[in-house]
């Protein structure tokens, strides 16, 4: 596809390659799909409001009768039984499960949590900017929004291209930058994004009016985040 070229969004491919990365986090990455990706500032989600996210899963664990140590092997640290309990679940209790945590996950962020410097337009459009630089050249940007503590992109790499080095470049970058502005020198992003390779065209509209309306879940006024999407 030419630089030029109007891009065309797919959803995953169950047929097509697909690079499976374990972190904390599991990572699904398939060239030509898009993905929602999160990133956050490192103060996003302080101690209390983690262990809030922790006992609500706990409570549905509980509740359920699942193991519930799976509540802090998903939320603070992975354990090294993670795998095996979550291997007690079936295929519907684990799609609950994720559900749930990343409902309460991005509910969380949204209450603003820490310094939120993103709400400075300046360091809004820095991030802006990074993201945009090789928009058409090494992937295409379908819509983002920064807010003051987070960012949500709907992005799909093209060939030869990777999420983890791209992903970690704007990371990065933009932690360089505002750090010189800001004068300061402590880790601005939490280290590993939350992604999400989209399964269905149906689900990449249902992200698409999340981007849009994430602003106003989060009441926020004009000028406190920064909205792009592409023209179409």
């Amino acid at each position: 596809m030419g630089t030029n070229d109007k891009p065309i969004f797919r959803s995953f491919d169950p047929l097509a390659e697909v690079f499976i990365t374990e972190r904390n986090l599991p990572h699904w990455f398939q060239v030509g799909a898009a993905m929602f990706i999160t990133f956050r500032t490192a103060d996003s989600l302080p101690k209390e409001v983690v262990l809030r996210w922790q006992r609500e899963l706990e409570q549905w664990l509980d509740a359920n009768q699942l193991p519930i140590e799976l509540a802090e092997s998903t939320v603070v640290q992975k354990s090294a039984r993670h795998d095996e309990l979550l291997g007690s679940l079936n295929t519907t209790q684990r799609r609950e499960l994720k559900k749930l945590s990343d409902r309460l996950f991005h509910h969380s962020l949204d209450e603003c949590h820490g310094e939120c410097l993103l709400k400075r337009c300046e360091l809004a459009e820095l991030v802006a900017n990074s993201l945009l630089f090789y928009d058409n050249v090494k992937y295409d940007l379908d819509r983002f929004v920064v807010m003051p503590n987070h960012v949500h992109a709907i992005v799909q790499f093209r060939e030869g291209e990777s999420l983890d080095v791209v992903s970690q470049s704007w990371l990065r970058y933009t932690a360089r930058q505002i750090n010189v502005s800001c004068q300061r020198s402590s880790a601005f992003w939490q280290p590993e994004p939350f992604d999400h390779i989209i399964r269905s065209p149906e689900q990449f509209e249902y992200l698409r009016q999340y981007v849009f309306d994430n602003p106003k879940k989060a009441n926020l006024s004009k000028g406190e985040f920064l909205y792009f999407e592409r023209a179409v």
